[in-house]
């Protein structure tokens, strides 16, 4: 039986989903949430797509032939989206930042922790190409032990990108690692594991920005490996998109789809491995479609998904010390306390 799969949201992310719940043979769209029932409708209409407009999250979320939610609305309502969805017994879908502050972040994980679902957050990364590659020689040795991890975010998000308009409020947008960077925070934990110290700070691009916090932070960690990380993050900048992922471990070495390791004896020169990178800002370039595959498998054989709630969980909580460690000058210790 088909995994029914209901999108709260109607923006350009919403839309990738649909297209990748529709792919899914083991996946059918069972609606869509909206307060706007004419322009959920037109939407739909313009996608070729033939389900109902719900216009009650609360509505949507009882309706027993929703077996699943996908929460693509903005991050101020995500908190209790959750909780609602969960005490409901959906499983979720739960777009980044998952919640707006470390209260709220709580307030989801106990909500899960009593209502269990399967779970996905979308670190939509976690399932790019150039990610695998990444992952499947760190899991076959090819670089041993990764002691410096580097990853940077930079994207122009400027008054010319739809997300713009709310995304650089501090109220929708958070910081520049909520907002955006969170990213190259969840990518140092997936490629070097857990981060337990924290030391950030952040600034602005120019004076006439549009921005109500500074878009511009770069953070240094300590690894839970003995090694140290980076990631930097700009959302106000002249540059084209760039992902930029540096890994140096004790076996070998990646420079984004560059590699030079032991397991290539005789090796002299960084090799080129032709994949997908995660090289464009496009949200249809995102692979939601190898995310919503491993969701539907996921429910089917009752597994962990690539990237659940509580490990994105760990991913969140270092933006949210580096949010705190740019503001007060402090070196910040991981876990968070309550």
């Amino acid at each position: 039986m088909a995994i029914r799969i209901a999108v709260a949201g109607t923006g350009w992310v919403a839309g990738e989903y649909m297209k990748a719940t529709v792919q899914n043979p083991g996946a059918e769209l069972a609606g869509i949430y909206s307060r706007d029932r004419a322009f959920a409708q037109q939407r739909l209409t313009e996608m070729g797509f033939d389900t109902q407009v719900f216009d009650s999250y609360e509505k949507m979320v009882q309706d027993p032939d929703v077996d699943a939610v996908v929460l693509c609305s903005t991050p101020d309502v995500r908190t209790e989206q959750t909780i609602l969805a969960a005490q409901s017994g959906k499983h979720l879908v739960i777009e980044k930042p998952m919640a707006m502050n470390k209260e709220n972040l709580w307030k989801m994980a106990d909500a899960l922790t009593a209502n269990p679902v399967t779970t996905v957050v979308s670190f939509v990364l976690r399932w790019n190409p150039g990610f695998d590659n990444i992952k499947s020689l760190i899991n076959d040795d090819a670089l041993g032990r990764v002691f410096m991890a580097q990853i940077d975010y930079w994207h122009d998000i400027g008054p010319h990108y739809g997300q713009y308009r709310w995304s650089s409020k501090k109220e929708l947008g958070g910081s520049s690692m909520l907002s955006a960077g969170c990213h190259a925070v969840d990518a140092v934990r997936y490629f070097s594991g857990d981060i337990e110290e924290v030391t950030a700070y952040s600034c602005g691009t120019r004076k006439e920005s549009g921005y109500e916090f500074d878009p511009n932070t770069l953070a240094i960690f300590k690894l839970a490996n003995g090694g140290i990380g980076k990631v930097s993050s700009s959302l106000e900048c002249k540059t084209p998109y760039r992902f930029n992922i540096h890994l140096l471990g004790e076996k070998g070495s990646v420079m984004n789809n560059q590699v030079f390791t032991h397991k290539l004896p005789g090796q002299t020169e960084y090799a080129t491995v032709p994949t997908i990178l995660p090289d464009s800002g496009d949200v249809s370039h995102h692979p939601f479609v190898h995310e919503i595959n491993d969701f539907i498998e996921s429910i089917e054989l009752k597994k962990q998904t690539r990237c659940d709630f509580f490990d994105a969980f760990k991913s969140m909580e270092v933006c949210f010390a580096i949010d705190e460690s740019a503001a007060t000058g402090k070196k910040i210790t991981l876990p968070l306390t309550r």
